[in-house]
């Protein structure tokens, strides 16, 4: 049983709320667990202040015991918020975190968890937070069993219900591999796989964006942005579903982003978002069933995929030559292509499945 149980994965499915009805209302319980988040940040750094022992999770359950009654929250998203609180300052390894505040220019975004117990989700559309009644575009199914989840508001001020299932790994038989090299002008060069074109999120709309923000209009500002993020989340999601559907094994170069953005290619470099693209590909194949792993990127452009002999293009200067012609074997090659080959390979050998 336990071994079945450590065969299980999270799923999140997110669904936009009606605004219009619940808002409000999520406004209300998102200023209350501010109240607790805070409330635990005081009582940790006044701990520290005292001594090196910081107040542990069960302090801080006690002292906030009677609290839901007070504040009107229910006594599992207290301790959900407890949990949270601890998980952040274990990570950053201080005891006084960011205050959440809940007004003002540098507010923080609405959040509200809650676990199995606090929700109803047996009509389609409604979800049943205790007894209050919360109405969502539920525009799919909810597949597994609900482990925990929460309400988060963007930046426009929409909310969002994010619901955490356990879901059952699935099996394929498929045996194609593809190898992905990652890149500015096409973002996924793919070998098994159609390639990924840079989109110019961001690019295509760079003056809209400056002229809103010089004229200090904000809410324009914020609107172009979730747009822009919207529209590339779109496509690397459309992407990575199509190459995980075709594919029984999946290998991606690991080219650094913050070397890109720190050598001057910052824009161009979030603007692609490597990073999320591999995260979506991973995560995606451990639900499929489908073999994924990260590769030493280091001489793939450089190194023959037909004789593996190193004579590529190298250097600063090496960065403009697209095309080159093996001096060993004779073969042409496409410099991105070549690269998403020797990916391939060396994923396999990785993996074990040469």
């Amino acid at each position: 049983m336990e071994a079945k149980d450590q065969l299980k994965l999270h799923k999140t499915f997110s669904f936009r709320v009606k605004d219009a009805n619940s808002g409000k209302h999520l406004v209300t319980l998102g200023d209350k667990v501010n109240t607790v988040w805070n409330y635990c940040n005081e009582i940790s750094k006044r701990s520290a202040e005292r001594g090196p022992r910081w107040a542990t999770k069960n302090e801080l359950r006690d002292l906030t015991k009677g609290a839901s009654r007070e504040l009107g929250l229910p006594s599992q998203v207290i301790q959900e918020v407890i949990d949270a609180f601890i998980v952040r300052r274990r990570e950053h390894g201080k005891p006084r975190l960011r205050w959440r505040v809940s007004k003002g220019a540098k507010r923080s975004l609405g959040w509200v968890p809650f676990t199995n117990q606090d929700i109803d989700v047996s009509r389609r559309g409604i979800i049943a937070l205790r007894s209050h009644t919360l109405r969502i575009w539920e525009h799919r199914e909810i597949e597994g069993k609900i482990a925990s989840g929460n309400f988060s508001q963007d930046a426009r001020g929409r909310w969002y219900c994010n619901i955490v299932c356990e879901v059952e790994p699935q099996a394929t038989n498929r045996t194609k591999v593809v190898g992905i090299d990652l890149g500015f002008k096409t973002v996924a060069t793919a070998h098994n796989a159609p390639n990924l074109d840079q989109g110019s999120f961001y690019r295509d709309l760079e003056p809209k964006l400056a002229e809103a923000q010089r004229c200090g209009r904000q809410r324009q500002v914020r609107s172009i942005h979730a747009k822009i993020a919207s529209r590339r989340k779109d496509a690397l999601h459309k992407y990575s579903r199509a190459v995980v559907n075709d594919a029984g094994a999946v290998l991606v170069g690991t080219i650094s982003s913050q070397w890109q953005i720190k050598s001057g290619n910052a824009k161009a470099t979030l603007d692609v978002s490597w990073a999320r693209l591999r995260n979506l590909l991973k995560y995606k194949c451990d639900h499929a069933g489908v073999a994924f792993a990260q590769v030493d990127e280091r001489y793939t452009t450089q190194t023959c995929s037909e004789c593996y002999t190193l004579g590529g293009p190298k250097g600063r200067i090496g960065l403009g030559v697209r095309q080159w012609v093996c001096e060993q074997c004779g073969t042409v090659h496409d410099r991105d292509l070549n690269a998403a080959v020797n990916i391939a390979r060396l994923g396999c050998e990785t993996l074990g499945l040469m």
